[in-house]
């Protein structure tokens, strides 16, 4: 038995019913922040359309207003939460494995408006690494409200942290998936039964706000014949190698950025808003989280010869992105990389073989394959993809190609990148406690 699997059917109902309870919560706090962030994608927009009006002065202005932006977002964390920078999911991992406490209860302010502010600077970074945390965070303060104890506390932030994950992608399946393979990495089987409830209740609560419809529309695609399925175990070892790359330049990113300790947290963040405001003077469908970017590729409407380009931006922007210290999440932007390589590696393959080859089902497969490479959570990547598109013809080629993604890097011996940022966070506060509340 582990971590109170013996405990008896009365306080696993209770747990249950709190989970329902943390669920909701996260659920509003996320389908709030998705709504945000799309009114500041918009302002966004409008803000750098108004600019180009004003020719010089109006560049400066973007500047200015990204760099404030970020800036902000940085001093925030510092200030008040140190534990809100980047995605928060590896310090949830170190909370449940009793590493780090639980961070206090303003965390959720500061990921909300921190996130809000740097994502919607344009920052390429993901709105599920805020309501990871913030779910996380919220289902601890009902845990502790109602005089749990911490193994029942610990139950909840795990569910809690899963709903969060299923509100930003209108993905409950995925959300408590990723908790047992990712968060827990084990089958509890009470962590189980409250990541679904919380799952349950969170999405229940969110899509009053948000919609039922998949956050991406795809045509119908046709069940991969024998034929290409090969190509699928081939696309999969590519994207392992992308992946130990992609781990590395943002772990490299990460380290350099902090290796300036000359230069004030705020002062490096600005710098990088300020960066972002320029590539979004000249190209302002690059910038930020990238589902419009994600929704072209799988819509097949990019010209292919602009993705490799397009893809290198991307690639880079995410990693400094990160490395700015705001907060924000890596789901997004792998989404973004995974079904552009999807989707080149299918639109050079198609004239070159005898196949029906979909580019648009390897977009698909891509999403997978490629978080199956970064995270090492495979069924996560699977179910993600298959629940954000509302497509299920492309499951074996999912198995087939993330199979062979998780296979490569951990051949080559790269970590999981939640462990890397994990074991680099862990240094903020080492001491452990269960509660971090005030």
């Amino acid at each position: 038995m582990t971590n109170g699997e013996g405990h008896d059917e009365g306080s696993l109902l209770a747990l249950a019913l709190l989970a329902l309870v943390a669920g909701a919560l996260a659920g509003f706090v996320g389908a709030i922040f998705r709504l945000c962030l799309e009114q500041a994608d918009r302002l966004r927009g409008v803000l750098i359309a108004r600019a180009h009006g004003w020719e010089a002065v109006g560049f400066l202005l973007v500047l200015a207003a990204f760099a404030a932006a970020t800036a902000l977002a940085a001093w925030l964390v510092r200030r008040y939460s140190p534990h809100a920078s980047g995605s928060g999911i590896p310090h949830v991992e170190a909370v449940l494995r009793g590493e780090l406490p639980q961070a206090p209860f303003r965390l959720i302010a500061v990921k909300f408006f921190g996130g809000l502010l740097s994502i919607g600077a344009g920052l390429a970074l993901g709105r599920e690494g805020p309501s990871v945390q913030m779910g996380a965070s919220l289902a601890h303060r009902v845990g502790t409200v109602f005089g749990r104890s911490w193994p029942d506390c610990r139950v909840l932030v795990a569910a809690g942290a899963g709903a969060g994950l299923g509100t930003a992608f209108n993905a409950p399946i995925a959300g408590a998936v990723f908790v047992l393979e990712e968060l827990v990495q084990r089958f509890e089987h009470r962590i189980a039964i409250a990541a679904l409830a919380a799952s349950a209740s969170a999405l229940g609560v969110a899509r009053v706000l948000l919609g039922d419809a998949p956050d991406f529309h795809v045509n119908i695609l046709g069940y991969a014949d024998a034929g290409t399925r090969p190509l699928y175990f081939a696309f999969g070892a590519f994207a392992g190698l992308l992946a130990v790359a992609y781990n590395r330049v943002l772990v490299a990113t990460l380290a350099t950025a902090h290796r300036l300790t000359a230069a004030p947290v705020e002062l490096r963040a600005g710098l990088v808003g300020a960066a972002v405001g320029i590539l979004g003077w000249f190209a302002p469908d690059l910038i930020g989280g990238g589902d419009a970017i994600t929704q072209s590729v799988l819509a097949g409407s990019v010209l292919l010869a602009a993705i490799p380009a397009v893809f290198l931006i991307r690639f880079a922007l995410g990693a400094v992105s990160y490395a700015a210290g705001t907060p924000g999440g890596l789901f997004a932007p792998m989404l973004v990389l995974g079904a552009q390589f999807g989707f080149l590696f299918g639109g050079v393959c198609r004239p070159l073989l005898p196949l029906d080859v979909q580019p648009e089902g390897f977009a698909i497969v891509g999403m997978a394959a490629f978080f199956a490479g970064v995270v090492r959570a495979p069924i996560t990547g699977i179910v993600l993809a298959t629940e954000m598109t509302g497509s299920v013809s492309m499951l074996l080629p999912m198995l087939c190609a993330c199979s062979v993604a998780m296979l490569v890097p951990t051949l080559l011996r790269n970590p999981p990148i939640y462990e890397s940022l994990r074991e680099h966070a862990l240094p903020v506060d080492r001491p452990v406690a269960k509660s971090g509340d005030d």
